[in-house]
């Protein structure tokens, strides 16, 4: 159960790195800051994620962690049956596409939570 969850979890709370962080200074940078102000009057509970970054990140860093640390000391078995073997492989790679993903979002995402305040200020 824990090997399928942390997964998802991994990539929800990297995405919402880029939600709270990335995506408004996109929107800002091609001139639709309107339209993501008019995005947050629809969801204004997409504001949380802007309020309590610090705990996203650091959250979704621990989540990271684990994935990676799972992926590395744990490696995935597969059944003898070399159609299921085959199937197993399949996931096996989507499995790692997801964490790369993730680790992108949230590499992204901190750049824009951290760094690029300081550096384009």
């Amino acid at each position: 159960m824990i090997k399928r969850l942390i997964p998802f979890a991994t990539l929800f709370l990297s995405l919402s790195t880029l939600i709270c962080c990335a995506l408004p200074a996109l929107f800002v940078m091609v001139g639709a800051g309107a339209a993501f102000a008019s995005l947050l009057g629809v969801f204004p509970q997409l504001i949380w994620f802007s309020e309590h970054k610090g705990i996203v990140f650091i959250v979704a860093g621990v989540l990271l962690f684990a994935n990676l640390a799972m992926r590395t000391f744990v490696p995935p078995q597969c059944p003898a049956n070399p159609r299921i073997a085959g199937e197993c492989a399949r996931a096996q790679r989507i499995s790692s596409g997801v964490l790369y993903v993730s680790l992108v979002a949230y590499l992204i995402g901190g750049f824009f939570a951290f760094l690029a305040p300081f550096l384009f200020a």
